[in-house]
């Protein structure tokens, strides 16, 4: 039910569906007959949000269940902050209108640490104190989950608990043992101590940390809760279903389609790629779930287009044979069938017939690097023959643009592989036009998307520096320069600022909670968005604090120095990541962990071998 402040405020900002709910797919249930009411909340805005595919699988997971209850919160823009302060109103669950600290469990999800003041905007909205030291038994449990957890530390004086790792069905559990301890009493301090026993529930206030006078942290230690902390790992990936019954936005989000995860993991290896390692070990879904289940969503939303989403879908072993079988019913039903994530060196002329027989989506490589030196330095293994001869077959089938992404800042980067993301971007314009049979009427266009390198923890990378924000922007401007004579490449590349926070807070501690509300009282929230990203307030916020952004951002870690996230188990062990640095450094590549295991640890997790031949 809206009430008339409510109607008031939806009549004066600009998308007031964002803010209304009641979307074919929701689920609407009686909060009298519920045990444990869960908000799930998404730190950005509704368009963001609702294409979130955990938001979906959580939603559906709890909703399941007769006696608990999930609803959808996002952050609201800004004229709408505007019109919910002025008319005080609280941040509510767009289910039932309900203020938020009605529920039980609150739970964010990190995707981005860009998102981090957004938490405490969401937070401040709902009347809700920022540290959960200050939330007395009155509160909900505020919780988060999602990639940002496996360095949790930065914000964890924020949450009572954090989901580390695959925590979509362990929702669940803990709604379940939440509603249990409830109901016999317990505190809040012994529900957060039971709550800690449950695989893949991190409780920093169970966690002491102490510091060395250079800054760095002596040690971490637990009288109650696991050191280290192990991440929930789902074993039985292949025969998990998945929602086929979603909400389908009333506005438009920003990937409005049907999304199906067809494995999860990646063999690959690349050292750069947190979510190649977090996500270990590599699972596929059961190609015939797959097909029914994108049947069945597609069937309940309407959507015209799936997409079987994953870190690189085209590793998935039976993928020809998924594709077959989806066609016998997307071509009938006009559904186009998106592959978000091919590798240029396992991409076939039968792929690329069956991506375009509907209608062709754009295609997206990405060889990271600009040659092959730094290619094999950071595992990537691309060659330029494959780049050329998967181009051609794009070409051939009728594509006529590419979007290419790379990343510069890479370790072991010089100009000369700065020059070579403009070559290989040549190349292929060249590739196109010594094609006779190519499109006629038609010219090539290769976009080119360059990321900042950002260290990240566990990867071999996580002990390097980042380039500075002067390093960044003299290779960037290097490779307009490069590029500044062929009308056909288009160049686009990050804000060297956004991406040194983002390193900052990827390999920050707990000392950086103060300077995030800092920034937040200074007026920063949305700090992904261009348009109100406020870099000043940041470095203000660092400077009061009197802490060096570059202690986490610029300099390189010792292999024996204890990270804010070593206490933090996600499989691969450090002397995993030790040995694939130590590689890099002479240019040597690992082959995809599917044809060579190299002992990085998940297998223990998982409880049993990555893969048959492991069973040896």
């Amino acid at each position: 039910m809206i009430d008339n402040k409510l109607k008031s405020a939806l009549l004066s900002v600009q998308k007031p569906a964002r803010y209304t709910g009641g979307e074919p797919g929701c689920i609407v249930k009686d909060k009298n007959n519920t045990d444990i009411r869960f908000a799930f909340c998404f730190p950005d805005t509704y368009e963001v949000g609702m294409s979130h595919l955990g938001l979906k699988v959580i939603y559906d997971a709890i909703n399941r269940q007769s006696n608990l209850a999930c609803e959808r919160c996002f952050a609201p823009w800004l004229d709408m902050i505007e019109q919910m302060k002025e008319k005080d109103i609280p941040l509510y669950a767009l289910e039932s209108k309900d203020p938020l600290t009605a529920f039980d469990i609150i739970g964010f999800t990190l995707q981005y640490e860009l998102s981090y003041t957004n938490v405490l905007l969401m937070l401040e909205l709902a009347k809700i104190p920022f540290y959960a030291k200050d939330r007395d038994e009155s509160y909900p449990l505020i919780c988060a989950g999602g990639p940002c957890t496996c360095n949790a530390e930065p914000m964890a004086d924020f949450f009572d608990f954090m989901f580390l790792g695959e925590g979509e069905y362990h929702t669940v559990e803990v709604c379940n043992k939440l509603n249990e301890l409830k109901k016999a009493g317990k505190s809040k301090q012994e529900i957060l101590v039971e709550l800690s026993k449950i695989e893949g529930i991190y409780v920093p206030s169970l966690y002491d940390i102490e510091y060395n006078e250079d800054k760095t942290i002596k040690s971490v230690s637990s009288k109650t809760a696991p050191i280290p902390c192990s991440k929930a790992i789902i074993r039985d990936f292949k025969n998990l279903p998945f929602p086929t019954d979603v909400a389908v936005p009333m506005i438009g989000a920003i990937h409005d389609r049907a999304m199906v995860e067809v494995l999860r993991g990646c063999v690959r290896g690349c050292r750069f790629c947190q979510a190649g390692f977090i996500y270990r070990p590599f699972r596929e879904r059961d190609v015939d779930l797959i097909n029914d289940g994108a049947k069945e969503l597609c069937r309940c939303t309407g959507y015209e287009e799936v997409s079987l989403t994953s870190l690189s879908t085209s590793d998935h072993p039976q993928l020809e044979e998924m594709l077959d079988k989806m066609m016998t019913w997307t071509e009938k039903e006009k559904v186009n069938i998106a592959l978000p994530s091919l590798r240029v060196d396992n991409f076939s002329e039968s792929l690329v017939e069956k991506v375009s027989k509907v209608r062709k989506s754009g295609l997206t490589f990405a060889p990271e690097a600009g040659t092959q030196r730094l290619r094999d330095i950071i595992n990537k293994n691309v060659t330029e023959e494959e780049i050329e001869k998967t181009c051609k077959l794009a070409f051939k089938a009728g594509y006529s643009a590419v979007k290419l992404y790379f990343m510069m800042g890479l370790p072991g980067e010089t100009m000369e592989d700065i020059k070579g993301i403009a070559d290989t971007a040549k190349r292929i314009i060249e590739y196109y036009y010594s094609m006779p049979d190519r499109p006629k009427g038609r010219g090539a266009e290769v976009s080119i998307s360059v990321a900042c390198f950002v260290p990240k923890p566990f990867t071999p990378f996580q002990f390097v520096a980042q380039n500075t924000a002067e390093e960044f922007k003299a290779k960037q401007a290097y490779l307009l320069e490069c590029c500044a004579n062929n009308r056909r490449i288009k160049v686009s590349y990050h804000d060297s600022d956004t991406s040194f926070l983002e390193a900052v807070f990827a390999r920050g501690d707990r000392k950086l909670s103060k300077v995030i509300v800092d920034a937040y009282k200074k007026g920063s929230i949305f700090d992904g968005w261009f348009e109100c990203f406020n870099y000043q307030n940041w470095l203000s916020a660092f400077a009061e604090n009197d802490i060096d952004m570059a202690f986490y951002a610029n300099r390189d870690r010792k292999y024996d120095e204890i990270n804010p996230w070593d206490h933090i188990n996600y499989g691969v062990t450090k002397e995993f990541l030790i040995r694939e640095y130590e590689k890099s450094l002479e240019a040597m590549t690992s082959k995809p962990c599917n044809k060579q295991c190299y002992n990085c640890g998940a297998n223990k997790l998982l409880g049993r071998a990555c893969f048959e031949y492991n069973k040896a």
